[in-house]
């Protein structure tokens, strides 16, 4: 096959055509041309559309070579049109061009648009440019209707692994690809528009950070030479959002690539998106209202309903959405009260259940409780739901509940058995974590203990902690307002919202093993 393409190109110089022309002017794409027209409403009619010439130009899909009259479809931007060349109109050497040509290789075309007797709406060729001669061929897909009107496909670009790797050839010839795609952008676009109707300004931070943050992962590293000095690809923007609402950008969002040296599954890749968004003077309930908000619009946005079918499970992202405090999941699922359960208790429960959990947590409390929930409520977690009010231990960078006083919380640091809960939630939709967020700890004192805290706890061999980020302090102990701030993971969102069975579906480019 390319090297029949390859002898059709050498004979296509020979006629004296470049096959890879600058440029060509296209007035029109194929969608337009077809539901602009009118059919004539008598033979003057039909002979003035004549008169109006349409420039199209697209990658050849189907072929049709016949003696002096040839079909072919073409696909652009917007969709496919039929075109119907003619020697007699194009003339015998632009139709023994139009012999050379392959399916795959991209072609302009100037001519008018008519109706077929066959009934389709296509473009009549007065002339056709080669623009770009392809030497690989495409798969061809085919497809066949049955008496019955069940559309079969043939030979489809079907390979998943080969797709991804080969997402060009994936998006010329699986209808439906380039459509999640564009859902993509849509999704994106609301997501900023509902956030800038509430003055959020849009920012951009370091990818390359001295030192990560803002969340618990294992980070890239790489170097710089000429500074001599490790750097890490960011995990989260977090830190340095805070660091803008210090400086007096109250309401800030950004979205970001982040970059988290973990596995690779259906919602996992080593490099993914997430918007972050930071709203000072707020706490967070006012980013359960927000995300709520955010995530509605976007799915009406894309499906004209709150309503998405999941495969196969209907899920409604219509607010407002249930509220469900930590602990109360566990009592609903496990049917044990951890609150007033020892350390001890709540681990010998784990093992009678068979239940498995890191033993480099089970000295602390806080961390057991996170770890029960993970393994035994999320699989419940289908309809949009915010789980509440997180052990401490599971982050340090989020403000206690607001009901302990001063004297509660000091009391509490210094008895093992007492958990302090902290105001942040995780959106739960389809069993997946889809996000984060806190009412923001904007207490410098207690920042800096429980950064200390994790970097002792990392010592200790818990791999995904916090280093300790003096700047950031620093940053805190200047003055940072109440704040809330939310972390999206938007493609898991994109996932949710068109249908896509993993994260790779929704990623142009996911990461692949080399082969």
């Amino acid at each position: 096959m390319v090297k029949s393409r390859l002898n059709a190109l050498e004979e296509i110089k020979k006629l004296g055509v470049n096959p890879y022309p600058h440029r060509f002017d296209v007035t029109i794409n194929s969608a337009d041309a077809i539901s602009g027209f009118k059919d004539p409403a008598d033979e003057a009619d039909a002979e003035e559309q004549k008169k109006t010439v349409v420039a199209v130009a697209g990658r050849i899909m189907a072929i049709r070579k016949m003696g002096k009259a040839s079909f072919c479809h073409i696909k652009d931007d917007a969709g496919r049109i039929q075109l119907y060349i003619r020697q007699n109109d194009v003339g015998e050497e632009n139709y023994k061009l139009f012999k050379l040509l392959d399916i795959g290789d991209i072609v302009g075309v100037h001519g008018f648009v008519f109706r077929t007797k066959m009934g389709e709406v296509s473009i009549h060729a007065n002339s056709v440019t080669l623009l770009t001669k392809t030497i690989q061929p495409l798969p061809v897909v085919k497809e066949e209707v049955t008496e019955s009107g069940e559309k079969i496909v043939h030979d489809a670009f079907a390979d998943v692994e080969l797709r991804y790797r080969q997402r060009y050839i994936d998006l010329i010839v699986n209808e439906g690809v380039r459509e999640t795609f564009v859902k993509r952008t849509k999704i994106i676009q609301s997501i900023k528009r509902t956030l800038e109707n509430y003055n959020f300004f849009e920012v951009e931070t370091p990818t390359l950070q001295s030192i990560y943050g803002g969340a618990n992962a294992k980070p890239f590293v790489t170097h710089h030479n000429a500074l001599n000095i490790p750097l890490y690809l960011r995990i989260s923007n977090e830190l340095y959002l805070k660091r803008l609402v210090v400086g007096g950008f109250n309401r800030v969002y950004e979205f970001v690539r982040d970059f988290r040296n973990e596995g690779i599954d259906r919602t996992h890749n080593p490099e993914f998106t997430q918007v972050e968004w930071y709203q000072a003077y707020g706490d967070y309930f006012d980013s359960m209202n927000l995300f709520e908000e955010v995530v509605e619009k976007a799915c009406i946005a894309v499906n004209g309903t709150t309503k998405v079918e999941y495969q196969g499970v209907e899920i409604d992202f219509k607010s407002p959405w249930k509220r469900l405090k930590m602990t109360d999941a566990i009592s609903e699922t496990c049917g044990i009260d951890v609150l007033n359960m020892s350390k001890d208790e709540i681990i010998k429960y784990m093992k009678e259940k068979d239940i498995e959990f890191d033993p480099k947590i089970s000295h602390n409390k806080g961390l057991v409780i996170s770890a029960l929930f993970e393994a035994t409520c999320e699989e419940s977690l289908v309809q949009p739901t915010f789980v509440m009010d997180h052990p401490i231990d599971s982050t340090p960078l989020c403000k206690p509940l607001r009901e302990y006083s001063m004297q509660q919380l000091e009391e509490m640091k210094n008895d093992p058995e007492q958990v302090i809960y902290v105001e942040r939630f995780e959106p739960y939709i389809n069993k997946w974590e889809l996000g984060n967020s806190y009412t923001e700890l904007n207490d410098p004192i207690l920042q800096r203990s429980l950064l200390e805290q994790q970097v002792e706890r990392g010592r200790g061999g818990e791999e995904e902690t916090h280093p300790l980020d003096e700047d950031f302090l620093r940053a805190i102990e200047i003055g940072m307002p109440p704040t809330t701030g939310v972390g999206l993971g938007v493609d898991r969102l994109i996932m949710l919202l068109t249908d896509s069975a993993t994260i790779r579906d929704v990623l142009f480019f996911p990461l692949m093993r080399p082969l």
